[in-house]
């Protein structure tokens, strides 16, 4: 099968810092992944680079069927061909319903003309109302985004990202801040996603990445230091000493 995403030789350098160093890994088109490492080892200048925020010295970023490169797009042209990112902190219109948030999230033209002379129908209802089943939030259409719990509001984050239809999520720390009952509803909702897309989550929590079950991806300096299962990679000698160890 080949890969959704391809991230070859990939290397960037800060004021001298090489935050990524001859990075190369690739991601499934129905894949669910997580990513771990040290602070400083290159878990958001990778999301950055893939998202188009961040332009790498050298090496390739490509993506889909026929292997579009990444770097010669721009953020909302990266967005548009599929790629969706959810950043640790949720950003909803607090004043707005659940419902409008994932309305105005639909994947849909966005030129000044078109946003002005937008109508929902009746299919984008019921796509709204489906989004909304699909994450958890099926019961609170009409409460204020405002008032939700912070889990909800990730959720419905996610339920916005999802309205855009990616092939591909990365996914931030989606398991900070949250009680377990969510932390458990937000495990079964990536789990439920990676079916249809490819879902990459970045994160520092083991346990809710060996919930999770699946390949993962430990990052040190910049460059993949071991890959496999949970297990494998924690019985990893040089991820001991550079990740886990540090107790």
């Amino acid at each position: 099968m080949s890969a959704l995403l391809e991230v070859s030789g990939v290397s960037v350098t800060f004021d001298g810092f090489r935050a990524i160093n001859n990075l190369s890994f690739n991601i499934a088109a129905q894949e669910l992944r997580a990513i771990i490492g040290p602070n400083g080892a290159g878990k958001t200048t990778f999301m950055d680079i893939v998202t188009g925020k961040t332009r790498p010295d050298e090496g390739s970023v490509t993506f889909g069927e026929r292997s579009v490169s990444l770097l010669s797009l721009s953020e909302a042209q990266i967005a548009r061909a599929g790629v969706g990112r959810k950043f640790q902190r949720p950003t909803v219109f607090e004043d707005q319903s659940v419902f409008d948030n994932l309305m105005m999230a639909l994947k849909k033209p966005r030129g000044p003309l078109a946003v002005l002379m937008f109508r929902a129908s009746k299919g984008d209802a019921r796509k709204v109302r489906d989004l909304a089943e699909e994450v958890g939030l099926g019961d609170q259409l009409e409460r204020k985004s405002g008032e939700l719990s912070h889990g909800q509001k990730q959720w419905l984050e996610i339920g916005m990202l999802l309205a855009q239809e990616p092939r591909l999520l990365l996914v931030d720390e989606p398991a900070a801040g949250m009680t377990l009952a969510e932390r458990e509803h937000t495990t079964a909702l990536l789990v439920e996603m990676a079916k249809t897309r490819a879902v990459v989550v970045v994160e520092h929590d083991m346990d809710f990445v060996r919930r999770l079950d699946c390949k993962v991806t430990v990052l040190h300096e910049g460059s993949v230091l071991a890959e496999g299962t949970l297990d494998h990679v924690t019985k990893n000698p040089s991820v001991i000493e550079v990740y886990l160890g540090r107790g």
